[in-house]
């Protein structure tokens, strides 16, 4: 591990499949209508591979995001309020994502993550995107999101920046954005981040920068691939704000 290019000591290591706080993000606006049903089954496929230590909570958004759940470990209550989740209206994107990271603060269990599953880029937030940047940065969650792509002429599949949005704030808080191409691939995707979230390494280690200057550190970790594996990419936090004196 290294932090700001100083090499750190690996302190702690470990794969425990450790309960998670997951806050479930789910797109209702109007674009959303031709693909809800599938989005919804594929977000219920994410929540049956979970484990009973974990618990959950539903924001839903439109015109404005609105918490539909609180924190649960029923999914059965999740999916319920799901079934009558209906698409119309605006995409507040930033607005969700802010208000979702604020209720993580509340998760019981230490690790904790956001799946979103949005089609399409912020229309009427009343957060920017420098608000919804700097709350990703200073919270503990990984983020994992989902833009579904309509055709090859929308937004997401030619790299605009919708996509860019999700990308960069997947990737700061070691997590992964996907964009199938097919509302199809939802619930194998959903799957997979769901079993990445069970199978995880946690490396841990104490900063050899004592100064309390509030500053954003920078960590790389890099891997020393063994013998007879010829590639192996590493995800994980990019950085963290140092404590404030």
């Amino acid at each position: 591990i290294f932090e700001d290019k100083v090499q750190q000591k690996v302190t702690q290591f470990s794969t425990e499949d450790m309960p998670v706080s997951i806050g479930l993000l789910f797109d209702v606006s109007s674009s959303m209508g031709d693909k809800i049903s599938r989005a919804k089954d594929a977000a219920i496929a994410f929540l049956k591979t979970t484990n009973p230590e974990d618990e959950f909570f539903l924001l839903t958004f439109a015109d404005q995001p609105k918490v539909l759940e609180e924190f649960t470990s029923d999914f059965s209550e999740i999916q319920n309020r799901l079934a009558f989740a209906h698409a119309k209206g605006s995409t507040t994107l930033y607005d969700a994502v802010y208000l979702g990271l604020g209720k993580m603060k509340h998760g019981h269990n230490a690790k904790k993550a956001i799946l979103l599953i949005t089609d399409g880029e912020d229309t009427r937030s009343r957060y920017s995107l420098l608000n919804v940047r700097n709350a990703v940065k200073e919270s503990d969650t990984q983020i994992y999101a989902i833009g579904i792509v309509d055709s090859y002429y929308s937004a997401y599949s030619q790299g605009r920046t919708g996509r860019a949005v999700l990308e960069e704030m997947t990737e700061v808080t070691g997590g992964k954005a996907y964009f199938p191409n097919s509302v199809y691939e939802l619930e194998d995707i959903c799957v997979k981040i769901a079993l990445e979230l069970k199978n995880q390494y946690v490396l841990g280690y104490s900063s050899t920068n004592p100064a309390k200057d509030g500053r954003w550190r920078k960590i790389k970790v890099k891997l020393n691939t063994p013998k007879g594996l010829s590639s192996l990419s590493v995800r994980s936090k990019t950085g963290y704000y140092a404590p404030q004196g």
